[in-house]
């Protein structure tokens, strides 16, 4: 399964983004839908789950602000980000795991970088 992301760009503070991450390839089912970042110089955070049966998580410092969500048919995963801080500066990096038809998969996509500023 492999996954584009994309949505990054540079916005000012108090503004929103909306990050997509798309999975092609043959899926049974998806499990869980995970979005990440890494802030220059710092290590990489989770910042928003989504698992099967709709339950998400976020990080503290996004909750509030920041909205996971799914589109089923088109197995893509959505990151909208609003009130955007420059804290917020980061690759942002999608997860998706899950059953293929002949194993489990966990791909990863390719990072999209967001850049807040204020």
């Amino acid at each position: 399964v492999q996954l584009q992301a994309s949505g990054g760009g540079l916005v000012q503070a108090g503004g929103s983004l909306r990050l997509s991450c798309a999975a092609s390839g043959s899926v049974f089912s998806i499990n869980g839908m995970v979005w990440y970042r890494q802030a220059p110089g710092k290590q990489r955070e989770q910042v928003a789950i989504l698992i099967s049966g709709g339950s998400t998580n976020y990080a503290d410092s996004v909750k509030g602000r920041f909205t996971i969500s799914r589109d089923n048919a088109k197995n893509t995963v959505f990151l909208q980000m609003n009130s955007l801080e420059p804290e917020d500066t980061g690759v942002y990096s999608c997860r998706v795991y899950g059953v293929g038809p002949r194993a489990n998969f966990d791909s990863w996509g390719q990072g999209t970088l967001v850049t807040v500023s204020s």
